[in-house]
C-alpha cells in the first residue's frame, strides 16, 4: 500500500443464486477505500491508497467463481457526466474528479 489515494472504478456483473443477496459485496466496496460514489446499479467509484490487485482480491472474496469484476485506475482530471438528477451524486464527482 502506498501513501496516495486513488479512485478507481469498480464494475461487476453478478449471477446470484436464489435468494443471495450481495449485502457483503456492498459492504466491502464501501470499507475498502476512505470515501466512494455508487450513482450507478453496478459501477461504483471508490478513493484508496490500495492497489488495484489489493481492491479486486478483497472484493472478490465476496462474490462468486461466475461473476466478473473489473477494477480500473481513473485517469485524474478526465472526467466528463450528464444526466445525475441527485446532487449528491454530481457534487461528489465535481469534487472528487
Amino acid at each position: 500500500m502506498g501513501d496516495a489515494m486513488t479512485i478507481y472504478v469498480v464494475g461487476y456483473d453478478l449471477h446470484p443464486k436464489a435468494g443471495e443477496t450481495y449485502d457483503n459485496l456492498i459492504n466491502a466496496i464501501k470499507k475498502v477505500g476512505t470515501d466512494w460514489w455508487h450513482c450507478l446499479d453496478s459501477t461504483w467509484l471508490v478513493v484508496t491508497n490500495k492497489t488495484s490487485a489489493q481492491v479486486r482480491d478483497e472484493l472478490w472474496k465476496h462474490m462468486n467463481a461466475d461473476d466478473q469484476l473489473l477494477v480500473v485506475a481513473y485517469a485524474p482530471h478526465d472526467a466528463a457526466w450528464v444526466g445525475f438528477k441527485k446532487p449528491n451524486c454530481s457534487e461528489w464527482l465535481k469534487r472528487n474528479m
